[in-house]
């Protein structure tokens, strides 16, 4: 048997082994947990607490605090509100009902579109946003038709970015409304005339020297309602975020658009880097690339649009710009708009290379008056006239697109081919990567979902720049000659005084003449 001194020896290594495990320091805090634990007895002794055990992982948070207080000011909280948070909060909002029951029947009157169903059609032919965020977008846009007098929205589609991505929305302004960006460019204009008049008038007494480089004349932006402008668009990078308009689109923008390639960052603010140099910001260059987007992908079932009264009655004298829905469309079966391009058109302006849906006459100038006869009769006789550029007109057929980098520009599938009775016409663009449209019966519509960039082909080279202007003109006058040697200097001189001496004899001869005839 074991003796009581043995039990009681064992008994007391345990208990120092025990210690001294309690007493390892941690890698971490360089605590242990013998010394916390005493401290925590003395601070629940000292305050004697009710419901000890309820409160007592926080008052062993709070030993641990007392520790560091000589640290505190190097120590850092962890933030309470993420960016998670803040956007569930703001998105919380799309769940809310309006108070105001009149509002919401104004809502109802609203042409707000289906998103809903739009997005189940895009699902069978396999692109969308998924049902959740397609969701959190309708309602995003029934905040926006709240917030804006507008009579038509609807999703145009999302186009993606480095840091973040946009969602951007087209919509159409009731009648009546005055366009207040048009008065703010002339104003702008008119201030920087004067400012240039001023320079001019400052320098008139000691004036540099001109340039003869002349500036192409700048191409006028179309109105608001029609061409390019004929939608106006807003993004947001969430849904639940503010709207943001996009700015109206200028010749110029679309232009150089035409001749850059650039991923977007998501800020609009942030400038546009790149050769030739974008006359903007990435906002700019995104209303430039939608209008562009919109210009080649926006399709529609031929016989859903026919062009309008007015316009048809003016065809001769000008392109179509407007359509109206063709009330008597009956839809057309899936597998025609399969098989044939014929049976989709375009129902948005072709972009001239001017920048333009409509062609402008830059040899006339906007102020000049055209009763003058002299006026117009010397432009008549200019012999360098350009000739109007004319696009395709409005509704033509898909059939009609030319190939670019031998690939064709649409691509036709059926969603599916084991229920064929049920399913939708799908169409792809090849040309602009994520701009799809499908077409079931009576309904259709058109999104883009991608990077906002055109095909172009195998390898992308960007433009050379061009050759750089002369400084000057070349010619005698400015040209530096060489110093003349000695013998050249004394025959000049001599030769000189030799002019001057008969000049002298000149001289003296005509006044014995003048003498003898006194």
């Amino acid at each position: 048997m074991e003796t009581s001194n043995g039990i009681q020896d064992k008994s007391l290594q345990a208990a120092s082994s025990l210690k001294a495990f309690l007493l390892k320091s941690s890698t971490k805090s360089n605590m242990n947990v013998y010394e916390h634990l005493t401290r925590l007895l003395m601070k629940v002794m000292d305050e004697q607490p009710q419901n000890v055990v309820d409160v007592i992982e926080d008052m062993s948070l709070d030993v641990k605090r007392a520790i560091f207080e000589g640290m505190q000011s190097t120590l850092r909280d962890l933030p309470q509100i993420t960016a998670a948070v803040l956007l569930a909060e703001q998105q919380h909002l799309l769940f809310s009902r309006p108070e105001d029951a009149d509002r919401e029947e104004e809502l109802v009157e609203t042409s707000l579109p289906n998103v809903s169903e739009t997005g189940f059609y895009l699902e069978q032919a396999g692109v969308g946003l998924g049902r959740e965020e397609m969701q959190r977008v309708f309602l995003a846009l029934k905040q926006l038709v709240e917030s804006q007098a507008l009579m038509r929205c609807r999703l145009w589609g999302k186009i993606l970015g480095i840091e973040t991505s946009y969602i951007i929305a087209e919509a159409e302004y009731r009648e009546g409304e005055e366009d207040e960006e048009q008065s703010t460019d002339e104003e702008a204009a008119d201030e920087e005339g004067r400012k240039a008049e001023t320079h001019l008038t400052e320098n008139e007494t000691d004036p540099l020297p001109q340039s003869t480089y002349k500036p192409p004349p700048v191409v006028p932006k179309e109105a608001r309602g029609t061409g390019a402008n004929k939608f106006v668009y807003y993004v947001c990078q969430d849904p639940g975020l503010p709207w943001v308009k996009l700015p109206s689109v200028t010749p110029a923008q679309i232009t150089v658009a035409r001749q850059i390639r650039k991923f977007f960052t998501g800020r609009l603010d942030s400038p546009v880097v790149s050769y030739p140099p974008f006359p903007g910001n990435e906002a700019n260059y995104l209303r430039a690339q939608i209008a562009r987007i919109s210009a080649g992908t926006q399709v529609s079932p031929q016989g859903f649009f026919q062009a309008g009264e007015e316009e048809g009655e003016e065809e001769d004298e000008a392109p179509r710009d407007s359509y109206e829905v063709n009330t008597d469309f009956e839809g057309r079966p899936v597998a025609e708009m399969v098989e044939s391009l014929s049976f989709w058109v375009h129902h948005v302006q072709h972009i001239l290379k001017q920048g333009r849906c409509t062609w402008v006459n830059l040899a006339v100038r906007p102020g000049e008056d055209s009763n003058e006869e002299g006026e117009v009769e010397e432009k008549e006789e200019e012999p360098d006239e350009p000739e109007p550029e004319v696009g395709p007109p409005l509704l033509t057929p898909l059939s009609q697109d030319a190939d670019m980098f031998s690939t064709p520009p649409w691509s036709s599938k059926m969603s599916s081919t084991l229920t064929s009775q049920h399913a939708v016409a799908v169409l792809r663009s090849n040309l602009w990567p994520g701009a799809y449209a499908y077409a079931c019966g009576k309904k259709f519509e058109n999104i883009y979902i991608g990077w906002g960039l055109k095909y172009a082909g195998e390898g992308y080279s960007p433009p050379v720049p061009s050759l750089p202007q002369k400084e000057y003109p070349s010619g005698p006058e400015i040209t530096e000659a060489l110093d003349p040697s000695l013998e050249e200097e004394q025959a000049l001189k001599d030769s000189l005084e030799e002019q001057q001496a008969a000049q002298e004899e000149m001289e003296d001869t005509e006044e014995g003449e003048e003498e003898d005839d006194d």
